[in-house]
C-alpha cells in the first residue's frame, strides 16, 4: 500500500490546484534560462551571418556593436588589399524608428555592399537585394511581407526579401539595405538641420563639405590556412584601426552587451527557485499537520521512520515532477508568442528537473522533521 498516493487521492483537489501554481512558477523560471539563450543566440547570429574572420574597426574603440565606431569609406580598399585576406566588405549598423501602416516598429538596419560580405546568409521568401537603392531584406519577426513598402527617414524601400532569426541583441528585427542607402539613412541631416550646418561652415570660412562615405566596420575574410589573428595584427599597425578576430569580437557582445541581462536573468531564476522551494516547504508543513493524527496512529502501531519520511519525500517528489511537468508543457506551447526569443535546450531542461528534484527534497525536511517528533499518544488523544 502506497501512503503518499492513498494521501493524495485523499485531498485530490487541493494537491492538485498547488501544483498547477507551482507549474506556473517553474514555467517562468524555464522560460527566462530561455530568454536568456535566445538574448545570446541574437546577440551572435548577427555577428556571425557574414561569416567573417577579422573585424576592422575605429582606433581605441570596440565597435561596432558595444560601442560606437566610425570609418572611411575607402578602409575597405585597404583591408582587401593586404595580404591574406580573400574578401572584405563595408557595413553599417543603426537601430531606427519607423511606422509601417500606423504601427511603430523598431528596427535595426544593416547596410551592406551587394555582392561583398556583409549581407543575409539565406532567405526564407522573396530575393536578394538587386537594385543599388530603395530595396530592403526584412527579418519575418518585423511583421512584414515580401512586396510591403516601408518608410525609413525621407524614403520608402520595397521588402524583396524576408530572411529568418535575424536580431540585434536589444531584440530589434533586423533590415538589410544597400551601403549607399543606409548612409544616406545614417549620415543625411535633415534639410533644416543641413541648411544650418551649411551656414556654419560659410561663417566660419570653410569649404562646404558633407562627406557621407563614413561605414561603422569593415568586415575580412582570410584565405585558407591564413590565421585570423595575423590579418588583426597587420591591421592594427595602422594606428586609426583597430581590428579583432570572429571570436574576439563574439566574446565582446557576450561579456559586455549581454552580460549585464544574463546576471540579471540568473538572479531572478534563483529568486523563483527559493520561492518555489518556500512553497512546497509551506505546503508539505500544512499537508504534514493536517495529518498528524494518521502519523501518530502510524507510529502506535510500529511503522518504522522510513515509511513516515517516505510518505512526506513522494508527496514532495510528485508534486515537483508534476510542476515541472506542466509548466515545460505551457512554456513549449507558448513559447512563439513571446516578445524576445526563447530558446529550450534538452541539457538546460534536465538541469533544471534535476534542480526542481532537489530543492522538493530539501523542503520536504520541514515536514518530516515535524512528523518525526509527533508522539504516538496523539493518536489516542481526544
Amino acid at each position: 500500500m502506497n501512503l503518499a498516493y492513498r494521501d493524495i487521492r485523499h485531498k485530490l483537489g487541493r494537491f492538485l490546484l498547488t501544483c498547477v501554481g507551482l507549474s506556473l512558477l517553474l514555467g517562468t523560471v524555464l522560460s527566462m534560462i530561455g530568454i536568456y539563450r535566445g538574448l545570446v543566440d541574437d546577440a551572435l547570429a548577427l555577428v556571425r551571418t557574414p561569416a567573417a574572420d577579422v573585424w576592422v574597426v575605429e582606433a581605441g574603440t570596440r565597435g561596432p556593436f558595444a560601442e560606437s565606431s566610425r570609418l572611411s569609406g575607402d578602409t575597405r580598399e585597404a583591408i582587401a588589399r593586404i595580404t591574406g585576406v580573400t574578401a572584405a566588405g563595408s557595413v553599417t549598423y543603426q537601430s531606427i524608428e519607423a511606422i509601417h501602416r500606423g504601427r511603430k516598429m523598431r528596427v535595426y538596419v544593416v547596410g551592406y555592399e551587394p555582392g561583398r560580405l556583409g549581407g543575409p546568409s539565406r532567405l526564407i521568401a522573396g530575393r536578394m537585394i538587386a537594385r543599388s537603392h530603395f530595396e530592403a531584406v526584412a527579418d519575418r519577426r518585423t511583421g512584414l511581407a515580401v512586396g510591403d513598402r516601408l518608410p525609413l527617414g525621407r524614403d520608402t524601400f520595397t521588402i524583396v526579401g524576408l530572411t529568418d532569426n535575424q536580431i540585434a541583441s536589444g531584440g530589434d528585427p533586423v533590415v538589410y539595405m544597400t551601403l549607399l542607402d543606409s548612409q544616406k539613412l545614417q549620415f543625411d541631416l535633415e534639410p533644416a538641420s543641413a541648411r544650418q550646418e551649411e551656414q556654419r561652415q560659410l561663417a566660419a570660412g570653410q569649404t562646404v563639405f558633407a562627406d557621407t562615405d563614413t561605414v561603422n566596420a569593415v568586415i575580412a575574410r582570410a584565405a585558407p590556412g591564413v590565421r585570423p589573428d595575423a590579418v588583426a595584427e597587420s591591421v592594427r599597425r595602422w594606428k586609426h584601426l583597430a581590428a579583432m578576430t570572429q571570436i574576439e569580437q563574439e566574446n565582446i557582445l557576450v561579456q559586455s552587451v549581454v552580460e549585464r541581462a544574463r546576471k540579471q536573468i540568473g538572479l531572478f531564476t534563483a529568486v523563483l527557485l527559493t520561492v518555489s522551494a518556500v512553497i512546497i516547504a509551506l505546503i508539505l508543513y500544512t499537508m504534514t499537520m493536517d495529518k498528524i493524527r494518521e502519523i501518530a496512529t502510524l507510529k502506535l502501531i510500529g511503522a518504522p521512520d522510513r515509511t513516515i519520511v517516505g510518505l512526506i519525500v513522494q508527496q514532495a517528489l510528485a508534486m515537483g515532477a508534476i510542476g515541472f511537468a506542466v509548466g515545460a508543457a505551457i512554456i513549449v506551447t507558448v513559447k512563439d508568442h513571446f516578445p524576445r526569443r526563447v530558446i529550450l535546450e534538452p541539457q538546460d531542461g534536465l538541469m533544471l528537473a534535476g534542480a526542481v528534484l532537489l530543492v522538493c527534497v530539501l523542503a520536504s525536511g520541514l515536514g518530516i522533521r515535524l512528523a518525526l517528533k509527533t508522539d504516538p499518544a496523539t493518536a489516542l488523544g481526544g
